[in-house]
């Protein structure tokens, strides 16, 4: 399964991310969780310690991987591979941590949006490479303008999930981001709420989305929250959020058999 992740900055799409990664790996699945925004954080919801995270370099910074792997500036001007080897990196540069493999993408900064440099072109190809050619759950928690998918890769998504908490500004930004998937032709776009406080902020969400496409719910909980406030890895710590969890994952598993 093929699992995006989007939401406003701070609804806790990270934290579910963090939570889905660690709880299908639980279960014997191989799982690569990749952290495409470019605020990354999904280490620590994941629980790798700091100091190992410390040795993970983002994929669009490695110029010297992208040069060697495009064969820009080997004598071609600049021509280079559009479609350069990858199939070994996700191994050789990946953080593994209790059954997770963790790969950081990061974002190239370029001034237009045309641009066909050799950090972008590695950095799609071996996006296409995690979606198209790999068996692996991939869950990936992306930035709320899901800019590392293309119509190329799009159709590789299984779903996609927007994490949304009870608030207008919340509810703006899920809008924009279905609308972003439909431009690519994501199909299975759910929603996720989040810091759920009270009966009131699920009507809340009801009201403003698709109910069909509620997929559940991750209640406001102290135990995340200290969690986030400690670098810990929530699923190490436990607690109600888990039944929540499973009912999320349970209705995934259908949405796939659906598929």
């Amino acid at each position: 399964m093929k699992i995006a992740i989007a939401g406003k900055g701070g609804v806790g799409k990270t934290t579910l991310a963090g939570l889905l990664a660690r709880s299908y790996a639980a279960q014997g699945k191989p799982v690569l969780a990749i952290d495409a925004d470019p605020d990354a954080n999904l280490a620590s919801a994941i629980g790798i310690p700091a100091e190992r995270y410390a040795l993970l370099q983002p994929f669009s910074r490695m110029k010297a991987l992208a040069t060697e792997r495009t064969g820009a500036g080997a004598g071609y001007g600049s021509l280079f591979i559009l479609n350069p080897k990858v199939d070994d990196l996700p191994d050789a540069y990946c953080v593994q941590h209790a059954g997770v493999r963790l790969l950081l993408m990061g974002t190239v900064e370029h001034g237009g949006t045309g641009c066909v440099c050799p950090e972008h072109t590695l950095l799609r190809r071996l996006m296409s490479h995690l979606l198209l050619e790999r068996e692996d759950v991939v869950i990936m928690d992306m930035e709320a303008g899901i800019e590392h998918l293309g119509r190329s890769t799009a159709e590789a998504v299984d779903v996609l999930i927007v994490v949304v908490e009870p608030g207008q500004r919340s509810i703006q930004t899920a809008r924009q981001i279905g609308a972003l998937a439909a431009d690519i032709g994501i199909d299975n776009v759910v929603y996720v709420g989040s810091k759920i406080a009270k009966p009131s902020d699920k009507a809340f969400l009801a009201s403003a989305l698709n109910t069909a496409q509620l997929l559940g719910y991750l209640s406001l909980n102290d135990t995340i929250r200290d969690a986030d406030l400690s670098g810990s890895a929530p699923y190490d710590l436990g607690g109600a959020f888990m039944a929540e969890l499973a009912v999320i994952e349970q209705r995934l598993a259908a949405l796939n058999q659906g598929a």
